[in-house]
């Protein structure tokens, strides 16, 4: 969370100057007032100004919520958000028409929209937060559809006793293929290639010598 401190003649006028300098609205901070301002002696020696220390407040939830209005209304798009901190998780629900748009082809723009949601709240940050994003229960039914496939691919590596390259996906992507396929005693599985073209490969498992 930032802070600044901030002096004024007053301690109204030195809440103005950090809301200025930070960029914020009074209810988006919170304050401490550090020295309370003294005219002193004939209200100018040992006079004192106002000081206070001010924090940008921590919502990460709500952070989120507005960058994502913000872009999809840019994308001509009318979505209603539900956004919420879970731990160390910003959890957002997206709810609206024409929400193929917001997931893209095999989730690449939900994806973006994850990617950028992250930079955007963890900026500045000390503890990094993760971001999840879904609309439509897309990635429930993403996993499903990857689990039925390594099974699938499973299949025909043993029947055809040939290793298998499928199709680029991003880390999550293969995390679940890996993680589908961890406890096989038929096959194994491994990454190969460089981003944004990196491969799961679905292979016989070595029988020892």
């Amino acid at each position: 969370m930032k802070s600044i401190e901030v002096t004024g003649k007053t301690v109204e006028e030195a809440i103005s100057k950090g809301l200025v300098e930070l960029e914020k609205k009074k209810d988006e901070v919170e304050y401490k007032i550090i020295d309370i301002p003294n005219k002193g002696f004939l209200g100018i020696i040992g006079s004192k100004l106002a000081k206070i220390k001010m924090t940008v407040k921590d919502t990460p939830a709500k952070d989120a919520e507005i960058f994502l209005k913000e872009t999809l209304n840019a994308m001509g798009l009318e979505v209603m958000i539900d956004a919420y901190l879970d731990g160390d998780v910003v959890k957002v629900y997206l709810e609206g028409p024409n929400m193929g748009v917001v997931i893209g082809r095999r989730g690449q723009t939900l994806d973006s929209l994850q990617y950028l949601t992250s930079l955007v709240i963890n900026k500045g940050r000390d503890k990094y937060l993760k971001v999840f994003i879904d609309t439509e229960n897309y990635r429930q039914k993403r996993e499903d559809t990857l689990v039925n496939l390594a099974h699938k691919m499973v299949e025909k590596v043993k029947r055809t006793k040939r290793s298998v390259a499928l199709e680029p996906m991003n880390p999550y992507e293969r995390r679940i293929i890996h993680a589908a396929l961890q406890s096989s005693k038929a096959v194994q599985t491994y990454s190969e290639g460089e981003e944004p073209h990196r491969k799961v490969v679905i292979a016989l498992k070595r029988k020892p010598s």
